[in-house]
């Protein structure tokens, strides 16, 4: 069984010698393909190697700026992932993760898709935990990384500050996987959590980033504007639980929490498993997140045994908790503590989205989550699992009692094994 990081059995080579890897040049899952790189040791932490390409370009990195890269990345960033989630292995006995930094991954993208689709900034490569019969496994713990290339002589074209700003959530992002993975198969051997689950996850270690330089800069501290919500600093983190998470509230009847897999596209799905996970970690508190990396992999049944509720009980308080959390000209606490979250107000975040993006196509309403008066006769949308519609039901304050009777279109019972679900929450007269 491999070991989880703690004494290195084998202490680091020193700074300035040289290594080679298998790093991953085409995503192809039919034909993937890898390509030999020679690396540079340029930094030794208590956590971290950082490697970097010797076929980096020009005009990348400065020896300090490297350094003070390292420090970031070994100092703060990785013990928010271990701290929150747990360690990793550690099959190469060194005690740390490498960080290897290549001019590979930035080809990984076409220069053509960088600014329609965006581009691969780093990841985790599973096959690194394969033995030495596989030749492209290199055999350890692994995040591999763009490099600055500011005259965009491989793909994209990335500065030095652009690197700065984008790949630290990256990193927290796939370090969490590379946890998720560790634990799941290497050192409790069994088969990859859900893939739903583990991405939602790493979505909050995302986050996690930016909670960390909120708490350093409470507003209206280290802003450029004294009235941003996040710090300067916390920018580079905020980005996809703050767009996700609109997208999943625009469609909350349609993106389903729990039938996605990691390689699949869009954003609603992830933003919903994100605002999943941060509700049910402001409920259950520290700890939450660590007990769901040591889970059975089967993303509902890990849920449901860290929260000790079953599925749809904790999914409807949540799905309560994003309409009534902060309902507009009331108290926070007229919805009770199971119908709120924590750390986060979701309709000041997507108010100020919608209020920065300046109304979008795709940002076009200051709350998005949309509520359908119900009427004499109203029909529901098709839902799939893992999805919530919402309704407003009005009533004369005279009216002691009301009768909402549900059924399939054709007026029959709706069947069992469909587990329909009805959550309530009322209002007070004039809301």
């Amino acid at each position: 069984m491999a070991r989880s990081l703690s004494a290195a059995l084998v202490p680091p080579p020193p700074v300035g010698s040289t290594r080679s890897f298998q790093v991953l040049s085409s995503w192809n899952l039919s034909n993937p393909t890898w390509k030999a790189v020679t690396a540079q040791l340029a930094y030794v932490g208590a956590n971290l190697l950082l490697y970097l390409d010797q076929a980096a370009p020009a005009n990348g990195f400065t020896p300090t700026q490297l350094q003070a890269f390292g420090q970031l990345f070994d100092a703060t960033l990785y013990p928010i992932d271990t701290l929150n989630f747990g360690s990793p292995s550690d099959v190469d006995q060194n005690g740390r993760v490498i960080m290897l930094m290549s001019p590979v991954v930035n080809g990984d993208t076409p220069t053509s898709s960088c600014s329609t689709q965006g581009y691969i900034a780093g990841f985790f490569d599973e096959g690194d935990f394969n033995g030495a019969s596989d030749p492209h496994s290199n055999q350890g713990e692994i995040f591999y990384s763009i490099v600055p290339d500011p005259s965009g002589t491989v793909s994209c074209a990335h500065t030095v500050v652009d690197v700065g700003d984008a790949v630290p959530a990256v990193f927290l992002h796939e370090t969490q996987h590379l946890i998720n993975f560790s634990q799941h198969v290497i050192l409790n051997p069994g088969t990859p959590e859900s893939s739903w689950l583990d991405e939602g996850l790493s979505i909050v270690s995302e986050e996690l980033g930016s909670l960390y330089y909120e708490q350093k800069c409470p507003p209206p501290s280290c802003r450029t504007n004294p009235a941003q919500l996040f710090p300067d600093s916390a920018q580079g983190f905020v980005q996809n639980f703050l767009y996700d998470s609109y997208q999943y509230a625009l469609l909350p009847d349609t993106a389903s929490l729990t039938l996605h897999s990691d390689d699949q596209n869009g954003f609603s799905w992830r933003g919903g498993d994100w605002a999943l996970l941060r509700y049910l970690g402001d409920q259950q508190g520290a700890g939450f997140y660590r007990r769901l990396e040591l889970g059975s992999a089967d993303g509902i049944t890990d849920l449901e045994t860290a929260v000790g509720q079953p599925f749809p009980s904790f999914f409807a308080s949540f799905g309560l908790a994003l309409y009534t959390d902060s309902l507009p000209g009331l108290p926070r606490t007229t919805a009770p503590a199971l119908d709120r979250f924590v750390s986060r107000n979701m309709r000041q975040l997507w108010a100020r989205l919608f209020v920065t993006s300046g109304g979008t196509s795709d940002i076009p309403f200051q709350f998005p989550i949309q509520v359908f008066p119900v009427t004499f006769d109203t029909s529901a949308a098709v839902m799939n699992p893992g999805t919530m519609t919402y309704f407003r039901l009005d009533t004369p304050a005279t009216d002691s009692t009301v009768t909402v009777r549900f059924s399939a279109p054709s007026g029959v019972a709706l069947s069992a094994s469909l587990r329909p679900q009805l959550s309530l929450f009322r209002l007070p007269a004039g809301q």
